[in-house]
Parts: C-alpha cells; sequence; structure tokens
C-alpha cells in the first residue's frame, strides 16, 4: 500500500455557472447520468462526469487538459441518490480533494467510503480562489493556503475516521486493519 499524503498540492477548479457564481444543488444525476450506471470500470466513468450538467459537457476534456486536481464546488454538493460512480468519476479524472460548503449526506459517505477528501468550508467567497490557483491543502488541520492570491481560506478538517479511512485507501482496506 502506497502512503496517502494528508497534504495535497494542486491546480484548483471552481466550479461556476457563467456569471461566476457557485452553483448549488448539483445532483449526483448531474455529476453522473443515470444512462452510464452500466459502467464500472472507474478508468471509463472519467469522460461522462457532469455532461448532464448544463454548461459543463466538456468538463472532462477540460480537467484532463488543464490537469486541475482540487475541485471546489458550493453548496449541497452531490444531492440525490446513492450513485457511486459521481464519486468514482472524480477519482478517474485524478482530482484529489473537493471542497464544498457543504454536500449531499450520501454522496458525502460514499465519498469518504471510497477514500476521497471531501473538506468543507462555510460562507466560501467565491473571490477568494480562481480556477488554476495552486493550493496547498491540509487534510488533518484544516488549512487552504491559496499560493497564487497568497491568502488562507479557512476549512474544517477530516475526522479522524476520515482521515484513518482515507489513509488506508477506503473503507475496505480500512475494514481489513481492524483486529
Amino acid at each position: 500500500m502506497t502512503e496517502r499524503p494528508l497534504i495535497i498540492k494542486g491546480k484548483a477548479f471552481v466550479l461556476t455557472d457563467i456569471n461566476g457564481k457557485m452553483i448549488n444543488s448539483i445532483d449526483t444525476d448531474m455529476i453522473f447520468h443515470n444512462k452510464y450506471v452500466w459502467i464500472t470500470d472507474i478508468n471509463e466513468m472519467g469522460q461522462y462526469a457532469l455532461d448532464n450538467l448544463e454548461g459543463w459537457k466538456d468538463f472532462a476534456k477540460c480537467i484532463e487538459t488543464e490537469k486541475w486536481e482540487i475541485l471546489i464546488v458550493g453548496q449541497n454538493f452531490g444531492a440525490g441518490s446513492s450513485r457511486q460512480q459521481a464519486v468514482d468519476c472524480f477519482k478517474s479524472l485524478g482530482i484529489k480533494a473537493i471542497i464544498g460548503e457543504s454536500f449531499g449526506a450520501i454522496y458525502k459517505r460514499n465519498a469518504i467510503n471510497s477514500g476521497m477528501p471531501l473538506m468543507q468550508l462555510d460562507n466560501f467567497d467565491v473571490a477568494s480562489i480562481d480556477t488554476s490557483d495552486e493550493l496547498i491543502l491540509d487534510l488533518k488541520e484544516g488549512k487552504l493556503d491559496n499560493q497564487t492570491k497568497k491568502n488562507n481560506v479557512p476549512i474544517k478538517p477530516m475526522s479522524q475516521v476520515q482521515t484513518d479511512i482515507y489513509l488506508a485507501g477506503d473503507l475496505f482496506a480500512y475494514g481489513s486493519t481492524i483486529d
């Protein structure tokens, strides 16, 4: 098993509408449409990420081209069903963490179980992070440093259980370590 970092460095992608406002309540059908649920190979899932969200049909191509690694989202991201592909499609694209104001409860549980860091921030000021800003994210301490803008954005740290599952790789790997 490879060591997973508690400090993640990467380029931000801020998911906004055409007016630069955060898009709230993006449901799992917008993230990964139900017409693709037959796909079980995580490596194939990324190409369909957000292609059912108006204006973002080319999201996967943009991520692959620009190498964005930290996704910044609005409120209630991942609302709706328990579709695991809605988490795995981002992992397939190389997204290392998702930061948002709030997450759908089932989406949050699926992300934690699969070892995808979800970090919560309160009252996000969309001007504090721009797409392509270089970020340093401390998962354990709950620190988000924007290296491009030279500012810090307060976020909540991961819980101990979330950290343990993340470090193990996913819930199944974590479960195999419990005696």
